[in-house]
């Protein structure tokens, strides 16, 4: 591991106290996880934070590469901080994440956005001391984005909750799927050691943290490049075996990995929630060719079956990509007779976006970008057919539920998640939150359901 100790206390001798760091992450939870890091270096160096950018003395934005429109948006925040930086001479301003991985990247900001201090890709967060030592005493513009493997191990985090935690257990991906920019931002796969992964997960249900949500690119393939043989499965089991009262999820999981091995894990580990987040991303076996996913549409209803047939009401959640390039009208209607016959409790679904330096951003496209967006709302319009027949099935049952917080929308009620990853709302106060509570589900909705609390 880099050691960062001797920068970390420079940086606490100069800045004295009262300085405040405003850190925005977007993206994937990994990218969440990577921002509670890079906050935790911050607090031992003697930041603490605000959440306004005009009261920040460092400002640092954890970005996001995997769609054009997230690279736009973080573009036009950083233009927009040059009257901060105009203000505010003193700022210090550092560019992080998945976008500041490539190369061209970190030099067009070097060159078009001089308000900029430094720029730190995704496996180097234990050389942003180094970075913002030298920005502090005046050294001009710095950057570090190369790849180290041992990064994951890095300083405490400072995490956004006090009872939800992510974890991640490898980096990177091996799969180079032709629409995806993520091997190339972050690296081929790493896998952490699995004691490691165990102790921080042992450590922080000892702290009352209540969810574990277990983080990889492809989690099937977590302990591939380790010697000791630890598979995923393996390492559910382990945890599992923690002490205490808590859920374990996980994502993401390719479906060309998920093994029997990992069903069997799923349902036979009493803390593993009982939900897949399985991405089938086109229900084409010839768009999935296209895409390099190394599935068909047979090998994935395999999969679902193998659950089904365990539990036929299993929680599945999915992937769906829209408009791939050339993809038809008939290709399209095979993703749509995919969601209905797999039943999806809910479907995360993208207008396919072109990258630069994906195999799929040079291939032809004839499908107009009006074309994309109507079959976006058919694809939404049946999926909101299928949650709400998917959702009254739960009518009458009792869920276990840990509750999140607030429902934004209805006064005096409560919202969680139940172990199935649904969202469940019920009369309560704040004083639930962070806690397990038993609902009778009363009613529901296209997106979620209502209860009744009947124990906590």
């Amino acid at each position: 591991m880099k050691d960062n100790n001797s920068a970390i206390c420079a940086i606490s001798s100069l800045i004295g106290s009262g300085r405040l760091a405003y850190v925005r992450s977007f993206g994937c939870q990994l990218n969440v996880s990577d921002g509670e890091k890079i906050k935790g270096l911050l607090q031992k160096a003697g930041y603490g934070f605000t959440e306004d950018e005009a009261a920040a003395d460092l400002i640092i934005l954890n970005t996001c590469a995997v769609r054009e429109s997230a690279e736009d948006r973080v573009f036009g925040i950083v233009g927009s901080m040059k009257k901060l930086k105009e203000q505010k001479p003193s700022l210090i301003i550092g560019i992080a994440g998945c976008m500041t991985a490539q190369s061209h990247v970190a030099e067009k900001i070097k060159r078009s956005y001089p308000q900029v201090d430094f720029v730190i890709g995704t496996s180097a967060i234990n050389a942003l001391p180094d970075l913002l030592l030298n920005s502090l005493r005046g050294g001009g513009f710095s950057a570090d984005i190369s790849e180290y493997d041992d990064f994951s191990e890095a300083a405490e985090q400072v995490r956004e909750s006090s009872f939800k935690a992510s974890v991640p257990i490898m980096f990177g991906c091996n799969n180079f799927c032709t629409y995806c920019i993520v091997p190339y931002v972050r690296g081929r796969e790493r896998s952490r050691r699995a004691d490691d992964i165990v102790s921080e997960v042992s450590k922080l249900v000892s702290q009352g943290y209540k969810e574990i949500m277990l983080l990889g690119q492809n989690v099937n393939s977590y302990g591939n490049d380790l010697s000791d043989g630890t598979s995923f499965p393996g390492l559910l089991h382990r945890i599992n075996s923690i002490p205490g009262d808590f859920i374990i999820r996980f994502m993401s999981s390719h479906p060309k990995d998920a093994s029997p091995e990992l069903i069997d894990a799923i349902f036979s580990c009493d803390k593993v929630a009982k939900h897949l987040h399985l991405p089938l991303q086109s229900g084409s076996s010839e768009v999935l060719r296209r895409m390099n996913r190394r599935y068909d549409i047979g090998r994935y209803m395999s999969i679902v079956d193998m659950i089904r047939s365990r539990d036929p009401d299993f929680s599945l959640t999915t992937d769906l990509i829209v408009g791939f390039p050339n993809e038809t009208a008939e290709e399209f209607g095979e993703t749509l007779e995919a969601v209905r016959r797999v039943r999806y409790d809910n479907i995360y679904s993208f207008i396919y976006s072109k990258r630069s330096g994906t195999k799929a951003a040079d291939m032809e496209d004839i499908v107009s970008e009006e074309e994309k967006g109507k079959r976006m709302r058919t694809l939404l319009e049946v999926q909101r057919e299928v949650s709400t027949e998917h959702y009254k099935r739960f009518i009458g049952r009792t869920l276990r539920v840990l509750v999140d917080g607030e429902a934004k929308k209805r006064p005096g009620f409560m919202t969680g998640k139940s172990s199935e990853f649904i969202i469940t709302e019920f009369p309560g106060d704040s004083s639930l939150v962070g806690k397990f509570v038993d609902v009778k589900i009363t009613g529901s909705m296209n997106w979620a359901v209502t209860g009744e609390i009947t124990e906590v």
